[in-house]
C-alpha cells in the first residue's frame, strides 16, 4: 500500500482550488444569471401554489420576499382572477381593511380575485429587469463596453423619484394621496387623456406605467455598469499567473 504524503495531500488540495477558482473566474457570468434566474422565479410561483392550495410554501414566498418590496396588492399583478390590477375598490371589498396600510400589504388575495405576486409591479421590472439584462449583457458582452457610473446613477434616478412621490403621497393615504389622484398630471397635459389614466394605479394608468418603465430603466443602468465592471476586474484575475505575473496576451486595455 503505497503511503500519500502530507506534502503531496496539500498539493493535491491547491491545484483544486485552483481549478475552482479557474472555473469561477471563466464561468462567473453563467453564475450570475443562474442566481438571478432562481432569485425571479418564486415570486411568481407564490400565486401558483395558492391557486393549488399549498398554502404554506407560498406563506414562506411571500414572508422572504416581504423582506424586499412593499407588496401592496393595488400595486401588484394577480393572477387567476378576473383581473390583471384589481381595483383598489375591489381589494378593499375583499380583503376588509380599508385604508389600513399594512393589513392591505398582508392581503394576498381570494380565489375570486386570484392572488398577487409576491412582487409590485416596480420590482417585478426592477428584479426582473436585473435576469433579463443580465442575459442581454452576456449575448453581446465583447460587443458593448459597460456605462460609465453617471449614466447609471442618471437611469436609476427616475425610479428614485416615483419610489419617493409615493412614499411621502402615501402619508396622506393610500385612498387621499397626490400620487393615487394625479391631478396635478391631469392640469399638466390639460386632461388629454381618461380619468382612468391619472387615478388609481390599474394597468395602463400613469402610476402602473411610471413603476414599469422606471423599474426597467433603473435595472438597465445598474446591471449594465455592474456586470461589466465586474466582468474587467475577473478578467484581470484571470490574466495574471500562479507566480503573480500576467500572462502574455491576456491583459485587458
Amino acid at each position: 500500500m503505497t503511503a500519500i504524503s502530507p506534502t503531496a495531500s496539500v498539493s493535491t488540495l491547491a491545484g483544486r482550488i485552483d481549478r475552482f477558482v479557474e472555473g469561477l473566474l471563466r464561468h462567473w457570468l453563467l453564475f450570475v444569471g443562474l442566481a438571478l434566474g432562481i432569485w425571479t422565479i418564486p415570486p411568481w410561483l407564490a400565486p401558483v401554489l395558492m391557486h393549488l392550495g399549498w398554502y404554506q410554501p407560498a406563506w414562506w414566498i411571500y414572508l422572504i420576499y416581504s423582506l424586499f418590496c412593499h407588496q401592496l396588492p393595488q400595486r401588484s399583478w394577480f393572477l387567476f382572477g378576473l383581473y390583471f390590477t384589481p381595483s383598489l375598490a375591489e381589494i378593499q371589498a375583499a380583503s376588509g381593511a380599508g385604508a389600513d396600510f399594512f393589513a392591505l400589504r398582508h392581503f394576498l388575495g381570494t380565489p375570486e380575485l386570484g392572488w398577487k405576486l409576491a412582487w409590485s409591479d416596480r420590482m417585478v421590472s426592477f428584479y426582473g429587469g436585473w435576469f433579463l439584462f443580465a442575459l442581454l449583457y452576456a449575448l453581446l458582452r465583447n460587443r458593448i463596453r459597460g456605462l460609465r457610473w453617471q449614466v447609471a446613477a442618471l437611469l436609476l434616478l427616475p425610479m428614485a423619484v416615483d419610489g419617493i412621490t409615493h412614499m411621502i403621497s402615501d402619508l396622506w393615504g393610500v385612498t387621499a394621496g397626490f400620487r393615487q389622484s394625479n391631478a396635478w398630471l391631469a392640469v399638466l397635459t390639460g386632461n388629454l387623456l381618461p380619468p382612468t389614466f391619472y387615478a388609481g394605479d390599474a394597468w395602463g394608468s400613469f402610476n402602473s406605467l411610471a413603476r414599469l418603465v422606471t423599474g426597467l430603466l433603473a435595472a438597465c443602468g445598474l446591471i449594465f455598469w455592474l456586470l461589466p465592471w465586474v466582468d474587467k476586474a475577473f478578467r484581470r484575475l484571470g490574466s495574471f499567473t500562479p507566480d503573480g505575473s500576467q500572462a502574455q496576451g491576456d491583459g485587458i486595455a
